[in-house]
């Protein structure tokens, strides 16, 4: 029998997350999934893919055994009083997306018993490439439950829950981030004679292949760069001029204000 998932709250990353589970044989033959969202009718487009759509959060996990809480933390507390007469320690599993979000703040709201993992993966899933960080937690069986799930959607990372912000800016938020990289690099491109589809594409690519090298050889960045920079080259010339203009440093003040900012809502 297929495990049944229910992501509550289908918005970007509920989305995502729903997407991916669909994409791949694979995952769509393992889990039936159901997603809910108070405006149903935004994402009806997803039973094209033969994901249950639904407003009826108590019934999408009267079924399930995992069950995602994909909401904004401003709407956690709504929610599970509004699941909680079927949640069932003995039944259900409990994943968390929302940032600063607490395991003690969820137990607070549900009750003790229940299995609960703080995760954060990034809307990457949507095409199953996600790279996606799962808090430990003392539930190993449920652990492994968690893991299979999120490993059909990309690649996953065991972490210490007291890094789950860190993994928020550097896993999310960190999409955005790469993306801002390429639309820079586009336009680049364009200066120098490329247009704008043309840009994108090799920027998107380059970008694509840059990562996995290091992901298929586990190398240090620098050992890669070293291999495209040449003496009084064009390589070493233009990465100096990003250097002297803050390239390293906006992007590390930029996941350090990303930081600060989750530690000062949470």
């Amino acid at each position: 029998m297929d495990t049944q998932v229910a992501i509550l709250g289908g918005g970007n990353l509920g989305t995502a997350l729903a997407k991916g589970l669909a994409r791949t044989e694979e995952a769509s033959s393992k889990y039936d999934v159901t997603i809910t969202r108070r405006n149903a009718d935004l994402i009806r487009y997803l039973e094209d893919d033969g994901i249950t759509v639904t407003t009826d959060n108590t019934a999408a996990v009267e079924e399930a055994d995992l069950v995602i809480l994909s909401v904004q933390p401003t709407q956690i507390e709504d929610l599970v009083n509004d699941i909680k007469p079927v949640l069932d320690p003995q039944q259900h599993i409990l994943i968390s997306t929302m940032a600063g979000v607490t395991d003690e703040d969820i137990t607070e709201l549900t009750g003790s018993g229940f299995p609960i993992f703080r995760v954060m993966p990034n809307t990457a899933a949507a095409i199953n490439q996600a790279m996606t960080c799962v808090g430990k937690t003392p539930h190993k069986e449920a652990e492994e439950k968690v893991i299979e799930l999120f490993e059909s959607l990309g690649k996953t990372l065991l972490i210490n829950t007291d890094l789950m912000e860190a993994a928020t800016v550097l896993g999310a938020c960190g999409i955005a981030f790469f993306l801002r990289y390429i639309r820079a690099a586009s336009q680049g491109g364009i200066e120098v004679g490329f247009h704008a589809k043309e840009a994108q594409l090799i920027a998107s690519q380059t970008a694509l292949g840059a990562a996995a090298l290091l992901l298929d050889s586990d190398n240090h960045p620098e050992h890669e760069i070293d291999k495209v920079t040449t003496p009084k080259g064009c390589t070493i010339a233009g990465l100096n001029e990003m250097e002297h203009n803050g390239l390293s440093s906006a992007l590390i003040k930029g996941i350090k204000v990303s930081y600060e900012m989750i530690e000062k809502i949470r």
